[in-house]
């Protein structure tokens, strides 16, 4: 297959491209024409939102329909759909509204505090899965940094949408300032200019920090444009300051490379990175031409489409069509022989190319790189619909993994099922795969959720102090 002949895609894509795009709808400043089956797995898979999240409380589960915990980055996923439902009319204002304020005044009357138990957070940060009884710590995880950010995205995002003179709506902008003012990020900065990952109340922090390039950049900027508890801007400088050891053409073109899809993905559902550059990226774009953070992802989409094509690991399903590896759950943790050559699988496990590749497929994945290669996702969507249907594909979208080289199994099974004819097939959804679809989609269809976060303060205070310039950010 020749360059031409791959980007174009080896059966869908090409003729989607060949056809001068998809079906309805449009995407300002993206691409051409949406799919209608796009537009389908969008709502249902907010859909799920609805159907699995507490309304008095607003309580995702992390997955489902095996009993969870809630997962605290999904609460923010879902504080996020809540207005793409509106703006789609999938649900009214006043229901989006009320969901909302319901989340945010929990989450701001939640006990902090330093005990191990009966708590929800501690220095303004929350653990990472809350007890769905009690709203309380689950178990013994970590206070998370990163999981707590993404919350917060969530709300800042909802009390910029919310920007009528309701009371509630009041409510939410004055709720969720309070929350995000009150997190203690200076009290995470435990090495020099570097954020820790969390902490535990009985063995205190972790030793990891956020120091290589992957999602944590919302953390470092909401760390940095804190009214309140701010942290240096020097803790951007020491974030870039290793990305040497990232940047690779190992996969794709030249890119900041980091495996797993979400790394690429969270930070961009709440950061319109297009046109906006660092002083890192600002050398660099003098180096090869213009590049940000938006181009280093559509690259590393790229680089995974291509990875698929090229199969080194030699698993069955891979294809420019059908491709796809982050963060998701597998199988379980076994090795077993299939075909004369022994393979390893891994139950829930960060996947990338040449990392855990173990041909679990994440539809998550291609679908949530909506933005950076919609002509591409689309052929992907069609594509697994086609080979493998109501397999992995139903009420609520997508079932969360895949594999189609595990054909049968001769022990057991940590998750999911083997269907004849498809291979192993995850039984959940997870919260955390199912909103990056959602978020993704919606702001290549309308820039909804970038449109309102580039009004938002503290992030452009923070993008500001960390030296982005140019673009949307001087505008």
């Amino acid at each position: 297959m020749d360059r031409r002949h791959f980007l174009m895609g080896s059966t869908v894509a090409g003729a989607l491209l060949a056809a001068g795009g998809c079906a309805t709808g449009s995407i300002p400043g993206l691409a051409g024409p949406i799919d209608t089956e796009m537009v389908e797995l969008q709502r249902r898979t907010f859909d799920w939102f609805v159907h699995v999240t507490d309304r008095e409380r607003g309580l995702t589960p992390d997955r489902w329909p095996t009993p969870s915990f809630s997962s605290v980055a999904a609460v923010g996923f879902a504080l996020t759909c809540w207005p793409v439902g509106v703006e789609r009319g999938w649900m009214t204002r006043a229901e989006a509204r009320t969901r909302t304020l319901n989340t945010v005044r929990f989450f701001h009357d939640a006990p902090q505090g330093p005990e191990a138990t009966g708590t929800t957070g501690y220095k303004g940060f929350f653990y990472h899965f809350l007890n769905r009884e009690t709203g309380h710590r689950h178990g013994r995880v970590e206070l998370s940094t990163v999981d707590t950010t993404l919350l917060l995205g969530g709300m800042l995002f909802a009390a910029r949408y919310f920007d009528g003179d309701d009371a509630d709506e009041a409510e939410i902008r004055r709720l969720t300032q309070a929350i995000y003012d009150r997190v203690e990020w200076d009290w995470a900065v435990v090495r020099p200019n570097r954020i820790t990952m969390g902490w535990h109340p009985e063995t205190g922090f972790i030793a990891a920090d956020w120091n290589v390039y992957n999602e944590g950049m919302l953390v470092l900027l909401l760390a940095i444009g804190s009214r309140t508890h701010p942290v240096s801007p020097a803790v951007w400088d020491e974030w870039c300051s290793v990305y040497d050891r990232s940047w690779t053409e190992d996969y794709g073109p030249a890119h900041l490379h980091f495996g797993p899809l979400f790394g690429h993905q969270y930070s961009h559902m709440f950061i319109d990175y297009r046109g906006i550059r660092d002083a890192w990226l600002r050398a660099k774009s003098a180096e090869i031409g213009p590049f940000d953070y938006f181009e280093n992802s559509r690259r590393a989409v790229q680089g995974q489409r291509r990875y698929a094509w090229d199969n080194p690991g030699g698993w069955d399903g891979y294809s420019a069509d059908v491709w796809g590896l982050t963060a998701c759950d597998g199988p379980g943790d076994f090795r077993q022989v299939i075909d004369a050559r022994e393979r390893e699988f891994f139950s829930y496990s960060a996947r990338g190319p040449g990392d855990r590749d173990d041909g679990t497929i994440a539809p998550t994945a291609a679908m949530a790189s909506y933005p950076f290669a919609p002509v591409e996702v689309t052929a992907c969507l069609k594509a697994m619909k086609a080979r493998y249907g109501a397999a992995i594909y139903g009420q609520w979208g997508f079932l969360d993994a895949f594999n189609p080289t595990l054909m049968e199994r001769e022990g057991p099974l940590l998750h999911g099922r083997i269907v004849p004819g498809t291979g192993w097939v995850a039984d959940d959804y997870l919260g955390i795969d199912q909103g990056p679809i959602v978020v993704m989609i919606e702001n290549a269809r309308s820039d909804l959720v970038w449109r309102h976060m580039r009004g938002e303060p503290n992030l452009t205070r923070g993008l500001r102090l960390a030296g982005f310039s140019g673009g949307w950010l001087d505008a």
